[in-house]
């Protein structure tokens, strides 16, 4: 016998049973992993959709070659566990900014996330095999898969970042065509059809230029509505206002160390000054009725608690002289003694007119889970608020305040009794680095604005500061690093689109039919030759 072969032979032998069977099953494990972690790169910024075919190409053949639905599952889970393990690397950001009490957790960050998210993919990667193999067993997949991400909205406090059909929401006039069909069917609607194309296409001949005539129509219906949507009609005399963001770049080491809050205020002020100047100026240049002026602060802009200072209001007021009104981050202490992040609305004296307590809270960030035995969150976390308000200041055009994360929410980021006729979003991902996490934040942003109909301004600690139309369309912003002030006029709402109307009920609608006919379907009948 050939003597590498013989010892190939022997070291076999040699190796523990439970050994051989481990190492098998972690190979298969890790390149589904992998596969996962190469789905990632669809995520924003890089938005490489191109990849997902192949991604879950590789997840499909791992379900279909399963002994059971066990087996399905663990695929799932390992897929599921390098799609969030690459597509929440940025998480380690934040750990690292607190890594002299937590340095133990920098390498944990994002894997044990990914652990907690990739029951979300190990549940549709069992139940698909419910269907036989083919484009049912794909359909009852995707339909499944986009279930499961719906449900992540349940999980703890909720964590529906980076849904599949956020991957089309480039930057430019290609995003601002993609995302359009997301006004009737939302974004988990597109993760929907994002996934059946995914599973679908490599299938065969027939499946793939199936799939290329779906990309083009929703290419064309897209660049249709983009183009012909039409402006809201205002139903009072309020007028969208200009609005001015002010963006201070504070380091999130020096917001923590608290080392010179003098400095960042006055460099508020100075921003706000700057800003409402440039704003006023522009209102009383611009033809018809005279647009109000508001300014807006990110996300604990201010360095204490803002109801509790009167004089340092007075100073902000002076500041903003010809504004009508501005809304403020800031922490604030309510009646029952918990603390809430907040937004707080002032007027043109100085007077708080109203408080906004953010909803949804950051788990591990904001508030611990109660699971969790070892104290991370600093000071035992937030207190959430109610839920979406309107606000309606004087002589505004009735506004709905967000506050950062809050903003991921589909179907769930307007008080559906008062709509209001623009979005504010406050937001500090100083928390996450110049990396590809305030980036995906950036995307919910867009979406929202699709889905809703409604023009969003962001104000952002260190970027992105920006300003979208109620189609998503960018005009105009403060890239990420950057100190400065951003003054843009807010476009006009449009009509409440198809979503708005209807909210999740729509793509849940789309779930439950596409997995009905997954299992009730027949097979397609070979093509004729």
């Amino acid at each position: 016998m050939n003597a590498p072969i013989a010892d190939t032979l022997s070291s076999r032998a040699r190796r523990p049973r439970f050994l051989q069977r481990l190492l098998p099953k972690a190979g298969v494990f890790l390149k589904l992993a992998a596969s996962g972690a190469v789905a990632a790169l669809a995520f924003p910024p890089a938005h490489l959709v191109f990849v997902l075919p192949f991604a879950f190409l590789m997840l499909m053949r791992a379900i279909n070659g399963a002994r059971d639905m066990r087996q399905a599952a663990w695929a799932g889970f390992a897929f599921g566990l390098g799609l969030h393990t690459a597509g929440l690397y940025w998480l380690t950001n934040a750990i690292l900014i607190r890594a002299s009490e937590f340095w133990w957790f920098v390498p944990l960050a994002a894997p044990g996330c990914a652990v907690i998210l990739a029951p979300f993919a190990a549940v549709p990667a069992a139940l698909s095999r419910l269907a036989p193999r083919g484009w049912r067993r794909g359909a009852l997949f995707a339909g499944v898969w986009t279930l499961c991400d719906m449900g992540r909205a349940f999980l703890f406090s909720g964590f529906t970042w980076n849904p599949l059909g956020s991957d089309w929401a480039f930057h430019g006039f290609l995003g601002d065509v993609m995302i359009q069909p997301a006004a009737w069917i939302g974004v988990d609607g597109l993760t929907l059809l994002t996934v059946l194309l995914a599973v679908l296409m490599p299938l065969g001949r027939r499946e793939a230029l199936l799939g290329v005539v779906v990309l083009f129509l929703w290419g064309a219906v897209g660049a249709w509505r983009f183009e012909t949507v039409a402006s809201g009609v205002k139903t009072d005399e309020r007028v969208s206002p200009i609005v001015v963001l002010a963006q201070g770049n504070v380091a999130e080491k020096d917001k923590i160390g608290r080392a010179d809050v003098r400095t960042v205020f006055e460099r508020y002020l100075r921003l706000t000054s700057e800003g409402v100047k440039a704003a006023v100026a522009e209102a009383a240049s611009a033809q018809g009725p005279a647009r109000p002026v508001v300014y807006v602060w990110p996300e604990t802009a201010f360095p204490g608690v803002l109801e509790e200072e009167p004089v340092a209001r007075s100073m902000v007021a002076r500041a903003a002289t010809g504004a009508a009104a501005g809304m403020i981050g800031s922490l604030r202490q309510a009646s029952d003694g918990h603390w809430r992040n907040s937004v707080i609305a002032l007027d043109d004296s100085g007077a708080v007119k109203g408080a906004y307590d953010k909803a949804r809270l950051v788990p591990f960030g904001e508030y611990q889970p109660a699971f969790i035995p070892l104290q991370i969150v600093p000071g035992g976390g937030m207190t959430p608020g109610p839920g979406p308000v309107t606000w309606r200041l004087p002589g505004l055009a009735s506004v709905g305040p967000l506050v950062c994360y809050e903003v991921i929410f589909s179907g769930h980021v307007v008080d559906r009794r008062h709509r209001p006729d623009w979005l504010v979003n406050v937001t500090n991902d100083a928390w996450y680095g110049d990396s590809a996490g305030p980036r995906q934040h950036l995307a919910a942003v867009r979406m929202r604005a699709v889905e809703e109909g409604l023009p969003v301004a962001r104000a952002a600690n260190t970027g992105v500061s920006i300003v979208y139309d109620a189609r998503g369309h960018d005009m105009g912003r403060l890239e990420w690093g950057r100190e400065g002030v951003l003054v843009r006029a807010v476009p006009p709402a449009l009509p409440p689109p198809f979503f708005a109307r209807f909210g999740q009920e729509i793509p849940l609608v789309f779930c439950v039919l596409t997995i009905v006919v997954a299992v009730f379907g027949r097979r397609l009948p070979p093509i004729s030759r």
